[in-house]
């Protein structure tokens, strides 16, 4: 079964449909589509392509990757048969918008270009010059990166006004959130059309302005280093999931690591502290690198903080792994020890809150509403709390900045910005009351 977090409906919101409708009319249609990189990613933005009505061609240099891309659209068309959302016929229709191939057959007829390859700049550096030379000079390129900066990955480039992100959230048919990323020098109308695909898929489009980790990524990396930090100090991982879960998010931060792969988030949080180094320090003994270095990845390895089991009916079970506690010995250097339920949750939900309101200074995205819509959707924030905007606002700016000093002593981590601490002063928030 998924995680709730992954089946939350897709409502739409008004900020972000008017943000859609104001570039509206300087977007241009997308009729034919490719994606290059057929794994999960690249199989899933597929399928939803082809779903929403768009041919799509998914290239891959690897048969064996390009037929698990082919079995990932399968896998969900299954799904969605025996849950009666299609008929066989129309899951017919949409295989035949797919088109698998090992080569870039066809790439000069296509409007769109996502590239979904490693997350490594060097291959995507040559990937995106192969496909710049191939597709049409109209043709946009977009790239699923979910750390790499958009401007870094533009620098081959001969259009880089045609290069926009397109951050897909996985897994990319249940996930509402596309987080389009606009470099320096990506155009108006680049934008525009990407939001426009989004939206044609189904998603909602938040336009985030290119930087270290974007948003989501960027403000979960903080959270990421205030468990990394109390796993340090000697908490005890499972108490801190409860505690979390408790508080409303979908699953504890052990248990979501697990889920994203604890070697795909150890690299996102290498990548993202490299690009804050003032307010993101990663210990050399973080949780995930201790586990992820004994190939321990989550879910996919079925061993990360906790075991996965399937049980006779095929649903995945988590159970507690005994021999964590021994690996995460060597992150606490003084030891173990108890921690309240309202520490955790202040030392967790702290940095992101105040990486959000430095997000928000930078213009990072346009709006409270746009910041808040994109945590909700992608990660799951906690309904009650609205979004971490919307959350500082009902703890109130001044009590934020209480609990920062409180918690000063840990780092940088827990610093407002001087804004923040003259919003709070002068009894502000960040949504009209």
């Amino acid at each position: 079964m998924l995680p709730r977090f992954l089946r939350y409906p897709r409502r739409p919101f008004r900020r972000a449909l008017k943000v859609k409708q104001s570039m509206g009319q300087k977007s241009r249609k997308i009729e034919q589509c490719a994606v290059v990189g057929a794994g999960i990613m690249g199989g899933g933005i597929a399928y939803a392509s082809v779903l929403a009505g768009v041919p799509i061609r998914m290239k891959d240099i690897e048969r064996g990757q390009l037929e698990r891309g082919a079995q990932e659209v399968e896998r969900v068309l299954a799904r969605q048969i025996k849950a009666g959302r299609l008929t066989e016929e129309a899951a017919q229709q949409v295989r035949s918008r797919l088109t698998a191939q090992l080569d870039y057959a066809g790439f000069d007829q296509v409007d769109l270009v996502i590239e979904a390859v490693v997350e490594n700049l060097a291959v995507k550096h040559r990937v995106l010059a192969e496909i710049e030379g191939l597709v049409g000079p109209e043709a946009i390129i977009a790239t699923n990166t979910s750390s790499l900066r958009i401007d870094d990955l533009a620098s081959p480039l001969e259009r880089p006004e045609r290069f926009v992100g397109l951050h897909f959230f996985n897994p990319v048919p249940m996930m509402p959130l596309v987080e389009v990323i606009r470099g320096s020098r990506t155009s108006e109308a680049t934008v525009a059309t990407a939001v426009d695909y989004a939206s044609t898929l189904g998603k909602t489009p938040i336009v985030v302005k290119d930087c270290p980790g974007f948003l989501v990524n960027r403000l979960l990396t903080a959270y990421l280093l205030g468990f990394a930090e109390l796993i340090y100090d000697g908490a005890d991982y499972i108490k801190v999931d409860e505690a979390m879960e408790r508080f409303g998010w979908p699953m504890g931060p052990a248990y979501l690591v697990d889920v994203i792969g604890l070697d795909t988030m150890s690299h996102i949080i290498e990548i993202i502290c490299a690009g804050y180094p003032e307010r993101m320090v990663n210990k050399t003994l973080e949780p995930t690198k201790v586990l992820a270095a004994k190939g321990r990845l989550g879910q996919k390895s079925r061993l990360g903080f906790y075991r996965y089991e399937t049980d006779s009916s095929g649903k995945r079970k988590k159970l507690p792994q005994p021999d964590t506690y021994q690996l995460l010995a060597a992150s606490q250097p003084n030891g173990t020890r108890e921690f309240s339920e309202t520490e955790i949750v202040e030392r967790m939900m702290l940095p992101m809150v105040l990486e959000a309101a430095v997000a928000l200074e930078e213009g990072i995205v346009e709006s409270t509403t746009a910041l808040d819509t994109a945590m909700s959707l992608g990660l799951g924030f906690p309904k009650h709390a609205g979004g971490p905007l919307k959350y500082a606002d009902s703890l109130g700016l001044d009590k934020v900045v209480e609990l920062s000093d409180k918690y000063a002593k840990l780092g940088p981590l827990y610093r407002p910005s001087d804004k923040l601490r003259r919003m709070a002063a002068e009894k502000s928030r960040f949504y009209a009351s």
